[in-house]
């Protein structure tokens, strides 16, 4: 993948900018550089006001693409007195099936989108800037097929300041990630989810 501007803005190479991410994160893209050669020309980093952070406002302000954005949510389950939390990868226009196909890889009793305040003290990332890349180790990374299938994706970089970008079908060999089939749930009407934003779904609902 060549790195040009995306809506005006300028890609640069995410690995020569590893101080514009949480370290974890940088951890995770340097070694999964070292697993996937591809990540050093094709993973990109773009630099936004943090007031834009959320996808609606890229969308809005910049005229992105619904398409070329993926949301990570933050799902936690519970069964036997163990939690069990994973990040959910799923295109931007669609929405992760928690209830059914997460809770069930969870093997969990019930699943839920984690609060806002719990995402952000586990994974050590900013509010809105919720990513897969560098999440704890014990959680399990879910990619909803639909992203690896199609074009470019745009996801969050740990911070609101800051995008990741890559092929869709690059983020298959993420460090740990499962790609699952039905993953996600497509609204009736076939466009983004919409309404207002609850407080449980903030670290999820941006990219």
């Amino acid at each position: 993948m060549s790195l040009p501007e995306i809506c005006g803005f300028s890609v640069a190479p995410a690995l020569e900018h590893l101080d514009l991410v949480p370290p974890a994160v940088a951890e995770v893209l340097v070694e999964w550089a070292q697993a996937e050669p591809s990540v050093k020309s094709d993973v990109g980093l773009i630099e936004i006001d943090p007031a834009d952070s959320d996808t609606a406002a890229l969308v809005e302000k910049f005229g992105l693409n619904w398409d070329l954005a993926a949301n990570c949510v933050l799902v936690a389950g519970r069964r036997a007195g163990l939690e069990r939390i994973a990040a959910v990868l799923v295109r931007a226009d669609t929405k992760a099936d928690v209830n059914g196909t997460v809770r069930r890889l969870l093997d969990a009793r019930k699943a839920s989108f984690m609060p806002a305040d719990q995402a952000v003290a586990a994974s050590g990332m900013e509010y809105g800037g919720i990513t897969p890349v560098g999440v704890p180790d014990d959680w399990r990374i879910l990619i909803d097929s639909g992203v690896i299938t199609r074009g470019d994706a745009l996801i969050g970089a740990g911070v609101r300041g800051a995008k990741l970008v890559a092929p869709g079908e690059l983020f298959a060999t993420l460090p740990r990630a499962e790609v699952i089939d039905g993953l996600a749930l497509t609204t009736s009407t076939g466009n983004p989810p919409t309404g207002p934003v609850t407080l449980d779904e903030v670290a999820v609902r941006l990219v």
